[in-house]
């Protein structure tokens, strides 16, 4: 929100490209090409089709929202919450904060490997990788130093995650595929299984599971939407800058997965080692192999600035919406930085938690899978929420200006959420089926993980709004914090239907403010 106040103060305004490159930096991650490289040719089907029914309507719905919303503080809060009530809205930014919680462990798993491969000897490496303790180590190391950089404050933030996203996503992503073209095109081996075709063999139910992690890959999209009216003429340029950083987000994650599946025959392809394993096997075609431990260190800075900016984003909007009155005062303290301390440190022995569920699964990759799966049910959740409410929205809200709108009348509307709903209910349904590709130990533990998780985050909310209490609102923030629409209505309907009651005497509290914390 700050920086939206501050480019609409300053004239400011974004051109396409701009938007596109922030767009592309905002989605891209090289961590889950190994699980669609699985699939050889037949992956580009699966982050195209991903791309079309998820990818896209998230950013245009999430544009149409966020400019609808834009003076109001709040979020996916705000979208929810205008169309099903402030519990509703409360689940949404609860699971769009959880969520992050959970991934944590899973892409710093990715980053512990990275520092695995920081050494020159490959064999030696891989064990590392491969070793629960070293892993768990450094996953909590590189977690509580990002918390702790989150804790200095959002300069702090900003820089290393801008020169960390550079250095370890983008250069590394074009550089993976430079290292496919040059590897094919002078003649070497092609390990990937050319048979499979474009499209996959959908009579294999197990075949799409692992790729209904893909929905995934794409999430984060909507936090875009703030930036719709940063752009001049929004209506045109918005959704171009929105086709623009897709199509290269998609060539990315196509090329960048087909050039692992080139050098990494599918049956050894790892899930948390392939991709430093690629980049080490085109080194060592090129007789390059000192640039291995280059690779790996940028793909480490990567991941922490890829968690900095995770842990600063999601518990500041929850932090927001908590001191609004939704979240107990140990929850919306802050140090001198003004950073939200206590739910930083709350998040962080949640995460370690969860770090430590290392010692029941049957391995480093079993746990990233299941830990990835449980994220994405959630995340979904989240997403079939904000789709469904933009519909319900045209029609409670119908004639509140949309300087950003799909379409003239509802048609469009209907046609992107409803595309978007479904594409994440499909996904939903498929995460829960164990994937036959990866050992995740007992089926028993494996769906007792996901519905047990789901049950439990998804309650949790609904516990923590029933227990609210008057004394839960700071009265500056609050004041901040516009009122529901419906809140509002619900204040100026009370006067009319109950004209005695309109004016309580002097110190007797109004129903009507007791009412807007229920």
């Amino acid at each position: 929100m700050d920086v939206k106040k501050t480019t609409t103060s300053t004239g400011f305004k974004l051109s396409v490209m701009t938007l596109a490159i922030m767009n592309v930096t905002a989605v891209v991650s090289l961590r889950g090409l190994p699980a669609e490289a699985v699939y050889g040719l037949s992956s580009a089907f699966y982050y195209l089709f991903a791309a079309i029914v998820f990818l896209i309507p998230t950013a245009m719905v999430a544009a149409e929202l966020a400019a609808m919303f834009s003076d109001k503080q709040g979020g996916v809060f705000r979208w929810v919450g205008e169309a099903y009530g402030a519990r509703t809205g409360f689940l949404a930014i609860w699971l769009q904060w959880i969520e992050s919680t959970i991934w944590y462990p899973t892409v710093l798993t990715f980053g512990a490997v990275s520092i695995a491969f920081i050494g020159m000897n490959d064999t030696h490496d891989a064990a590392l990788a491969s070793n629960k303790v070293f892993t768990l180590c450094m996953v909590l190391a590189i977690y509580w130093i990002a918390t702790l950089i989150a804790l200095k404050g959002l300069g702090w933030v900003g820089k290393i995650s801008k020169w960390g996203g550079m250095i370890g996503t983008i250069i590394p992503a074009g550089l993976l595929i430079v290292l496919g073209i040059i590897y094919i095109s002078t003649g070497g081996h092609n390990h990937m299984d050319m048979s499979q075709g474009f499209f996959p063999d959908l009579s294999k139910f197990s075949n799409l599971v692992l790729a209904s992690s893909i929905f995934l890959f794409y999430a984060g999209m909507e936090m875009m939407g703030i930036h719709v009216m940063d752009v001049k003429n929004p209506s045109r340029n918005y959704p171009k800058a929105i086709i623009i950083g897709s199509l290269v987000t998609v060539l990315i994650f196509i090329l960048g997965t087909f050039s692992l599946g080139l050098i990494i025959p599918a049956k050894d392809i790892s899930l948390t080692q392939s991709l430093l394993v690629g980049f080490d096997n085109y080194f060592h075609y090129l007789h390059i192999s000192w640039a291995g431990p280059i690779i790996a260190i940028a793909l480490m800075f990567g991941v922490l600035a890829g968690v900095l900016t995770w842990v600063a984003g999601p518990s500041k909007g929850i932090f927001a919406v908590g001191k609004a009155g939704y979240l107990p005062p140990f929850f919306q303290k802050t140090n001198k930085n003004g950073v939200q301390k206590n739910i930083l440190l709350i998040q962080g022995c949640v995460v370690t938690l969860l770090a430590l569920l290392f010692v029941v699964m049957p391995s480093v990759q079993s746990f990233y899978q299941i830990l990835s799966q449980l994220t994405v049910l959630l995340y979904l959740i989240m997403y079939m929420l904000m789709f469904s409410a933009a519909i319900v929205l045209r029609y409670k809200m119908k004639n509140t200006p949309r300087p950003f709108r799909l379409g003239k009348k509802n048609g469009l509307m209907w046609f992107l959420g409803c595309l978007g709903f479904c594409g994440a209910l499909l996904a939903f349904v498929l995460s829960f089926v164990p994937p036959s590709q990866i050992s995740t130990g007992s089926n028993t533990v494996w769906f007792s993980v996901l519905i047990i998780g789901c049950v439990v985050v998804v309650g949790a909310p609904f516990v923590i709004y029933s227990m609210r209490k008057p004394s839960w609102k700071d009265p500056e923030a609050a004041a901040d914090f516009a009122p529901f629409h419906w809140e509002t209505q619900a204040k100026v309907a009370a006067p009319a239907a109950a004209p005695a009651a309109a004016a309580p005497s002097q110190g007797q509290p109004s129903a009507n403010n007791n009412q807007s914390m229920k």
